[in-house]
């Protein structure tokens, strides 16, 4: 099961393919993983990492999260590497809570929000 929150937001400086370290702070507007989710680990958060200045490095996928500062990358549903693991460089990246366009899609939730705005999908 996946959680989802509003709001998440940290930085990381983290390279590589492997677990993501965040700052443990938050910018102004939005919550850290930690207050989000609490001190308990959870499982299956979704998340969005990207290049601070560039945007050039992206990740959108499930990760499981540590209730500290982890963020273990599990899946990628989306990539700026063919939609596998990012092989992030140096630098700040931004870290947030996002909802993956296929999880979205397999709730049906695309149309159900789309209707309840009006609109047509079809």
């Amino acid at each position: 099961m996946s959680y989802f929150v509003n709001s998440a937001r940290e930085t990381t400086i983290t390279t590589g393919t492997g677990a993501i370290t965040t700052s443990g702070s938050a910018p102004a507007g939005a919550q850290t993983l930690a207050t989000a989710y609490g001190s308990v680990a959870t499982a299956n958060v979704p998340y969005r990492i990207e290049t601070q200045t560039t945007k050039t490095e992206w990740e959108v996928g499930i990760g499981d999260y540590d209730g500290s500062t982890g963020l273990t990358r599990v899946f990628v549903s989306a990539s700026s590497n063919a939609n596998a693991l990012v092989n992030f460089s140096a630098g700040t990246k931004d870290v947030f809570v996002t909802v993956p366009a296929e999880m979205m899609s397999a709730a049906g939730m695309g149309a159900s929000l789309a209707a309840a705005r009006g609109f047509n999908l079809q």
